[in-house]
């Protein structure tokens, strides 16, 4: 079996131009780090109490907006559905980087531990430690519960992790971070939201941009990297991962918790073209950049579009 070398891999090239040295990479982003980065316990007030004529969440990024039923209901059971899709959103932040984690010490596990490129893996799940913890004391600070995925999708995570290519796990971990935080970047300059969400949006959007750096550029180099059978294995695992975050994206629970019918909230969503249009444009920036480097592709071109994230 042929070895792919580091000095291989800089005379690679793949669509969108020469693959970046992996080492030089790492060490900006860690030059980064230690310049951006944030300690939420201390940055924010959790003290504060929420503020009566604001939101949790963007209206025009919740779920049932510009509905029939959005129409019929009181502005106060509209922003308290944006405060439990907040916390929903929250949740599968919490979801998402745990697994994220996992992944990353399993890609780290056999590489050399002084390399800048282990050094910045470690960094980042430093921060995406904090951010879950964040993001817990957001849920807590909300006042709503907390809303974990369905079972069966936990569950089938745990199948996903395990059979997760290398590649795989880096584009389930940009699937998980970019339409988030495509939506935060919409939240935190928004002075009609809470100010401690703006303020936790923010931290998560900036330090989230590096992770994405570092996703990116690794996902590129192994899909010119690794064999061929693991890139369809990775086209397959990326749709099914879409298809999974899409469902769990909001937990319906959130309707019948503010006092709505759950088969009627759930079928004016998937009716709405307006979240239609909210959720492929959120992840339009992924997807450009996924079919850009050959991850969609045959079966997994199918369903990413059967999730609802790609027209």
């Amino acid at each position: 079996m042929t070895t792919v070398t580091e000095r291989d891999v800089q005379l690679l090239r793949d669509a969108l131009g020469p693959l970046r040295d992996r080492e030089q990479i790492a060490e900006r982003l860690l030059d980064s780090s230690a310049k951006h980065s944030f300690d939420p316990d201390k940055e924010l007030d959790w003290d504060s109490a929420i503020e009566d004529d604001k939101w949790c969440w963007p209206p025009e990024l919740v779920s049932l907006y510009d509905t029939p039923l959005w129409r019929r209901m009181s502005q106060e059971q509209r922003t308290d559905l944006a405060r439990h899709e907040a916390a929903s959103l929250a949740s599968l932040g919490i979801w998402f980087e745990i697994i994220l984690m996992q992944l990353l010490v399993r890609h780290i596990y056999d590489k050399p531990v002084t390399s800048n490129h282990v050094r910045y893996a470690l960094t980042e799940i430093a921060d995406e430690c904090r951010h879950s913890m964040m993001f817990g004391r957001l849920i807590k600070w909300t006042g709503s519960p907390e809303y974990p995925v369905p079972r069966v999708y936990h569950n089938l995570a745990r199948v996903l992790k395990t059979v997760s290519t290398t590649p795989g796990s880096f584009a389930a971990t940009l699937l998980g971070e970019e339409i988030l935080d495509w939506m935060q970047r919409l939240t935190f300059p928004d002075e009609r939201v809470q100010t401690l969400v703006r303020g936790v949006t923010r931290i998560h959007v900036i330090e989230e941009a590096r992770h994405v750096r570092y996703a990116r550029e690794e996902l590129r180099r192994q899909m010119v990297t690794a064999p061929r059978w693991e890139r369809e294995l990775t086209r397959v695992s990326c749709g099914e991962a879409a298809r999974v975050f899409s469902v769990c994206f909001i937990n319906p629970l959130v309707y019948e918790n503010i006092g709505l019918d759950r088969r009627e909230a759930v079928a004016q969503v998937k009716a709405s073209g307006h979240r239609a249009e909210i959720m492929q444009a959120g992840a339009k920036r992924l997807t450009d950049f996924l079919d850009d480097i050959g991850v969609l592709n045959g079966v997994g071109r199918r369903l990413w579009k059967s999730s609802g994230l790609l027209a």
